[in-house]
């Protein structure tokens, strides 16, 4: 029998958003679909019924595929069909990840698996936000502990007018593109890519996101109240508090006595992992399960030891101000044959980025379910395992190093130059070379120093930091350019990044169940003083981009030709382009809308491609010299192909200066002459005269003295 299933509605920015449950996925924690216009997500949400033994974290794991057949299109991959999670799909399950997980109860160490599917996508509606909104609405209606729930809304400006969930055609209009996930009365998550817009207007957006998003949490609430399963009980993990007392009165001097030192990273963690490993040694010796309580409660200890010491005492582990940012040093210009360069250091953390420029047929192809069909500037971020003097198998790029590339390319965007402006392909990787905490804001930097190294004439230099937050019950203090360890035992990661003018990307993720709207100011604001701070140093090293490529960078220009010209360029069968490319090696590409684009090693080969690409799409003209071929020989004159495709008659009066018996005379089939035009009727016949360019005539003097005209 046909389940009837339940429908609700939330009505969000005038768009109806509508949530049906009760039809599919009956064996899961918790399903439902989230729909906006014809965007259809569906996710269920399911927790393993035993806790998993021997673990110190919680294992919840959220995964979206973006399933082709959503967007009525095949897979075009080999075997034709959906492999590992794309770049944009990755980023949407770390979108959705970071709102969720601060809501469940810390000490879950039943597994929990979130899975999402793409149904439906009409290419109007973008789907991250409908996949935060359909995972909150399955795990509310669930029997997972939760609590929750939350909403997602996208906010963008156009006009100086907020708009709530813009279509992806009002986006490319819009100065701002921000996604905030909050919950009923704090918000827990913001991304954001704007266009050098103001820290007032950043807040002003977040703000009224987060009151766009309250009639989603009525009506999950209205859900959870009629349909909702009752929440599951669990083994809890709750750390002995006697272990705790002990661990703590043997540790805590000692931990302070360590912090006062303010030692460096790697002097930190020794002396740390060495008092750890002594006090289990003290306390468990053999004892393997008492071990790992042990060191539990050292943890837990030295967590509150650490944020004590900030939020009480004023003190960093490194000593430093909370407004203060890390030694800086910059450089350019590295090494000698990659299209430029830049390092970054900051403190212990070192980002070394690299630039490639290449033609548009080296533009990344996308294949998702957006509306987009390339792309023409990638930044990819790489953090290998030395750079935390670790040792650990390769396995590729994870979601960490596409979040945070993904970052990057967002926070430069802005100040890319135009295809028409600049007409390159760009890659930035960024390697991470030493990380102590915001390697992502660190390659920001380093991408900036690399583009200017190239030559690419960007709209401004960008600079990102990393802010931090620590928040003991009404008493926080705001951290500029955490480290690792603040980051860790911290309670915000905040990045900001922005050119002189205002912010361009913008990245919250919160360990708390919310953060208010005075705490975000206060640290776009303190990040603004650290961002102006940041760019003075990296502008001492280069300030503007270079006036020239490098010799060693491919040399390209943009053409501009009528697009029913197009086909004369690429000639029969690809034949003409072919041609072109082989004798000037140039590398030659055309787009839809008639812009040619010419790739050369040098200027010479760039000139000569250029100039047969004009010859193949010029039109003539009344009054220019042109130089053809004879490509015909009559008794009463000689026709001339000026252009390609284009030739016109020189009548045997205008073939010479003085008086031709025989047009065989004085020209034959094959020879080259100069002549000019002088006339060009309505159905397009071409009169040319030879005689004008003897003579030295005049467009006047030429038509005066041809007795045919």
């Amino acid at each position: 029998m046909k389940p009837e299933g339940k429908k609700y509605q939330a009505l969000v920015g005038g768009k109806a958003l509508i949530i049906e449950t009760g039809k599919l996925a009956s064996q899961a924690g918790g399903a439902a679909t989230v729909r906006l216009g014809d965007s259809v997500i569906f996710c269920a949400a399911t927790m393993s019924p035993e806790a998993r033994k021997g673990i110190d974290f919680f294992p919840l794991t959220v995964n979206y595929e973006a399933r082709m057949y959503a967007g009525g299109t095949i897979p075009g991959s080999f075997f034709r069909r959906e492999s590992r999670p794309g770049e944009n799909a990755t980023l949407i399950a770390r979108l959705t990840d970071r709102p969720i997980r601060p809501l469940f109860p810390k000490d879950l160490k039943n597994a929990v698996q979130i899975m999402a599917y793409a149904f439906s996508a009409d290419k109007i509606n973008p789907l991250d936000t409908l996949v935060v909104n359909s995972t909150s609405v399955a795990l509310t209606i669930s029997d997972i502990p939760w609590e929750g729930p939350i909403g997602a809304v996208r906010v963008g400006r156009i006009d100086g007018e907020f708009v709530t969930n813009p279509s992806f055609e009002e986006i490319e209009k819009s100065d701002l593109d921000l996604v905030i996930a909050a919950s009923r009365d704090a918000v827990l998550m913001v991304e954001s890519g704007s266009k050098e817009v103001s820290e007032e207007t950043i807040v002003e957006a977040i703000n009224y996101g987060h009151q766009a998003i309250q009639p989603i949490i009525d009506v999950q609430e209205k859900m959870a109240e009629e349909i909702g399963k009752e929440k599951r009980n669990y083994q809890a993990f709750t750390l002995n508090e006697d272990l705790k007392t002990e661990v703590q009165n043997r540790a805590l001097a000692p931990i302070n006595e360590i912090l006062e030192k303010e030692y460096g990273k790697i002097e930190m963690n020794e002396a740390v992992g060495n008092l750890k490993a002594e006090l289990v040694e003290e306390i468990a010796a053999d004892d393997e399960a008492l071990g790992s309580e042990v060191k539990k409660a050292f943890e837990v200890v030295y967590k509150e030891a650490v944020r004590k010491r900030i939020v009480e005492l004023g003190k960093r582990p490194d000593g430093r101000g909370f407004r203060d940012v890390r030694e800086i040093w910059c450089d350019v210009d590295t090494v000698p044959r990659a299209h430029g360069s830049g390092i970054f250091t900051r403190g212990n953390t070192q980002v070394m980025t690299f630039a490639t420029l290449g033609t548009p047929r080296d533009a990344q192809m996308i294949d998702n379910l957006r509306p987009e069909e390339s792309k023409r500037y990638m930044h990819h971020y790489n953090f290998p395992p030395f750079c935390v003097g670790e040792v650990r198998f390769l396995r590729g790029a994870g979601r960490r190093e596409i979040g945070h590339g993904a970052l990057a390319e967002r926070a430069l965007r802005p100040v890319i130059p135009n295809e028409k402006e600049f007409p390159y392909t760009i890659r930035l990787v960024s390697e991470v070379l030493a990380s102590n905490g915001s390697s992502s804001m660190a390659s920001v930097c380093g991408s900036t120093l690399s583009l200017m190294d190239t030559g690419v004439p960007i709209k401004a230099p960008v600079a990102g930091v990393a802010m931090g937050l620590v928040k003991e019950g009404e008493n926080y203090a705001i951290l500029t350019d955490i480290q690792g360890l603040e980051d860790h035992l911290g309670d915000m990661d905040f990045k900001v990044a922005g050119t002189k003018n205002g912010i361009t990307a913008l990245q919250m993720d919160i360990k708390l169940k919310g953060l208010s709207s005075e705490v975000m100011s206060k640290a776009l604001a303190q990040a603004k003083e650290a961002r102006e701070y940041i760019m003075g140093k990296m502008m001492e090293v280069i300030d503007t981009p270079r006036p020239e490529l490098k010799n060693h960078v491919p040399r390209m220009v943009a053409v501009q030709i009528p697009v029913d010209k197009i086909g004369a360029v690429i000639g029969p069968g690809g034949e003409t382009i072919r041609s072109i490319q082989e004798e000037t090696g140039a590398k030659i590409d055309i787009d839809d809308d008639g812009t040619v684009f010419i790739a050369t090693a040098d200027g010479e080969s760039s000139r000569r491609a250029r100039e047969r690409v004009e010859m193949l799409t010029a039109t003539p003209e009344v009054g220019r010299i042109y130089t053809g071929k004879v490509v015909g020989v009559k008794n009463f004159g000689a026709f001339v192909e000026i252009l390609p495709g284009a030739d016109g008659l020189v009548h045997i009066s205008q073939l010479d200066s003085s008086r031709v018996k025989e047009v065989g005379d004085v020209v034959s089939y094959g020879d080259e002459i100069t002549v000019m035009v002088t006339d060009i009727s309505r159905d397009g016949k071409i009169r040319l005269s030879r005689r004008a360019v003897l003579e030295g005539w005049t467009l006047e003097e030429a038509q005066g003295n041809d007795r045919k005209r």
